[in-house]
């Protein structure tokens, strides 16, 4: 058995709730200058960044920070590296660390220091190789220079994905143990102690970049939208990051409340097995076509979303309007895709069945996000207008990769930042992507084309913006026509703070939330 089968839960998901409150205690400090309490998803059970997407929270919690960082529009702007330049082979970059930059320690942050930092990543984390490949990395004084082993005109913004945050090798080497302790980075907080369930924080003495407001922050992890909301009405919390669409009008014109928005990056997709039933693009076509995304946005999600077409939203300007959706909903038309394929139901029973068995998929979600769940029984109830049995199972998050690289599955629900690096070639890659030169692609459907990856592979190398623009909206027309995936929305990301909060601002890359700039008026 297969651990990810180990870990399975089945059942409806309708009235599920998960809360990680157990063993917290919010005995109200939040009118305390010194004390930021936030209230996030808590999806890291360790602070080792090199280990599945956990970089994200150290990154998050304002505990390590990368070479670059990204502004509103996703472009690298300087972080610890004050400049960086390619050469005329465009294979070799120099980045020059700023020489204010000290780690929480104490000790600077040298070019030898980042050299180690971004080996030790290549070491210990397979992903990182999904982003770029080098032949050497190189440390004189304060510059670095990475030699990559062909063309990376986006290696900058590679550099601003969290799992290339820079943290202290030495430290490592002198005995701290990262898993279990936190890494040392350079962010104006200092993990004290943390679980799956709850982080608190100190102040970084050492801070290179100004003054850090709070001695102390507290960080719950609660997982349920609702709960997040009831908690910052309480007083519990000072901030409460994505309140779910249930909640949402609750703070949003009201002056007790301060409401930061921004078109995210994300996509939430299903992706679709290509083996078995699911080979045949008919019944492909008739899943995409049989559910109302435009419904799902404005009832469901009531306009915290923006229904789906495409891989890439709207928001990064990647053709959206231009790209050709080929089964817009029409649950008509999904039945009548179904009878071409043979899918009829013949016993009067309510689902469409072919040489005496009905169709049935497994469809798999996760609990870290409660919109999928939301998603999840409103496909379910529109496939049965069909006749198709779907069965919902619920996994743990950490689980979802495991599942998405074996492929067993017929339909799968997963939230994925598309551009995360700034450019979206690597989400498209990673997620239907050859497998061949890529052991660690997420890509276990069995969907394979060869124009698709060639169209990729041109706009990951070229430098002509114009050319890598129009290969990836081509990208994403394949996926469309193909019937790769069923594109269900895009989240509008928010972060709701009490009315004396200051210096909050939403990322649409989601990467920074407790910075040096938030404090309490």
């Amino acid at each position: 058995m297969k651990r990810w089968q180990q870990w399975l839960v089945t059942g409806a998901l309708l009235g599920m709730t998960v809360v990680g409150l157990a063993g917290c205690s919010w005995q109200g400090d939040t009118g305390d200058k010194d004390v930021l309490k936030v209230g996030a998803i808590g999806f890291a059970s360790t602070l080792e960044p090199t280990e599945n997407y956990f970089s994200w929270v150290v990154v998050r919690y304002g505990i390590g920070e990368t070479l670059v960082k990204f502004n509103d529009t996703m472009r690298p702007e300087p972080w610890l590296a004050t400049d960086w330049k390619v050469g005329d082979d465009q294979r070799t970059w120099t980045f020059t660390i700023n020489d204010k930059v000290v780690f929480s320690n104490g000790r600077k942050v040298t070019a030898q220091a980042v050299k180690e930092s971004l080996e030790r990543t290549f070491e210990k984390s397979k992903r990182a190789k999904t982003f770029f490949a080098y032949e050497s990395i190189t440390a004189d004084g304060q510059t670095v220079t990475i030699r990559t082993d062909k063309v990376y005109p986006n290696l900058p913004g590679i550099l601003g994905d969290p799992l290339f945050l820079i943290v202290d090798v030495q430290a490592e080497r002198e005995g701290r143990n990262f898993s279990v302790d936190g890494p040392i980075g350079t962010g104006p907080y200092v993990v004290t102690s943390f679980t799956k369930e709850r982080a608190e924080l100190k102040n970084n003495e050492n801070y290179w970049d100004g003054n850090v407001p709070f001695k102390r922050v507290e960080v719950p992890a609660i997982n349920d939208a609702n709960t997040r909301a009831l908690a910052l009405q309480a007083g519990d919390v000072d901030i409460a990051l994505n309140i779910g669409p249930g909640e949402y009008n609750l703070f949003t014109g009201n002056s007790d409340y301060i409401v930061e928005e921004v078109a995210g990056l994300r996509d939430v997709m299903v992706r679709m097995s290509q083996k078995g039933v699911l080979a045949d693009p008919n019944l492909r076509a008739a899943l995409i076509a049989g559910i109302d995304r435009a419904s799902y946005a404005e009832k469901i999600l009531r306009n915290t979303f923006v229904a789906g077409k495409a891989p890439l939203p709207p928001s990064l300007g990647y053709g959206f309007k231009q790209l050709m959706a080929p089964n817009p909903y029409n649950v008509e038309a999904g039945r009548n895709l179904l009878a071409q394929s043979g899918w009829i139901d013949t016993n009067g029973d309510g689902f469409v069945d072919k040489d005496g068995q009905n169709l049935v998929l497994e469809y798999y979600t996760y609990t870290a996000r409660p919109e999928l769940n939301l998603y999840a029984e409103a496909m379910q109830a529109d496939y049965k207008k069909l006749g198709i049995d779907v069965h919902i199972h619920v996994v743990d998050y950490s689980l979802i990769d495991e599942l998405a690289k074996s492929g067993d599955y017929d339909l799968m629900i997963s939230s994925v930042v598309t551009a995360n690096t700034g450019n979206p070639v690597w989400f498209l890659k990673q997620y239907w992507g050859s497998r061949e030169n890529n052991p660690e692609s997420l890509n276990g459907s069995g969907f394979a084309n060869s124009r698709y990856d060639e169209l990729l592979s041109i706009a990951e190398s070229t430098l002509d913006t114009t050319t890598a623009h129009n290969a990836i909206v081509g990208a994403q027309q394949i996926l469309l026509d193909t019937n790769a995936a069923i594109f269900l929305g895009y989240p509008k990301i928010n972060m709701v703070g009490k009315s004396y909060m200051k210096g909050m601002h939403v990322s649409p890359s989601e990467y920074y939330v407790i910075t040096k700039d938030l404090r309490k008026d």
